[in-house]
């Protein structure tokens, strides 16, 4: 066997480490980009119940983005098992206790509802800021891309970008808008 194609087959059968940015992302569509790679689905050798599938680490957590009114609107449910156990919590108060638990609950949703599912749980590592272990970051090799981009604040846009930028109106220098 040459040497390219047993380096072909360690990168098919090897665990591979993604990064992925949270930042401003919708985390509902992106868990189904998430839950893809953690299945293995993005390999040529994919079965459905065998592990095959690789690592995420997703940072940004805090800084998701829910479209609409949903911060205000979706609700999670939790029972103790207890009677009268069951209590219901606002998205922005479950974000605000814990800012990896949205993330975790929509990937843990968008996987296979099968006995493979915890396992593939446990290669998703969630951070809700950009610091990360070095532990965990020296295995990470590739990014996912992520599914909208993020827009620029007009702040952090340099002066002579925006004074060199193509006016449609060209107002005079004395003019105040009242």
């Amino acid at each position: 066997m040459s040497l390219t194609r047993r380096t072909q087959q360690w990168a098919t059968f090897g665990r591979t480490w993604y990064l992925y940015d949270m930042k401003w992302q919708n985390p509902f569509h992106s868990a189904r980009k998430i839950a893809y790679v953690l299945s293995g689905r993005n390999k040529p050798i994919f079965e459905d119940r065998t592990d095959c599938g690789d690592h995420v680490v997703a940072i940004n957590s805090r800084h998701i983005s829910l479209p609409g009114n949903e911060w205000e609107k979706r609700v999670y449910y939790h029972h103790t098992g207890y009677p009268g156990g069951a209590t219901w919590t606002l998205a922005h108060e479950l974000h605000a206790k814990d800012p990896t638990i949205i993330v975790e609950k929509a990937v843990y949703s968008a996987l296979d509802k099968d006995l493979t599912r915890h396992g593939r749980m446990r290669k998703l590592h969630i951070f809700p800021d950009d610091k990360v272990p070095e532990k965990i970051m020296q295995n990470v090799t590739h990014q996912l891309r992520q599914m909208r981009p993020v827009p620029v604040r007009l702040d952090h846009i340099p002066k002579d970008v925006v004074d060199n930028f193509p006016k449609i109106f060209d107002w005079p220098k004395d003019f105040v808008l009242k």
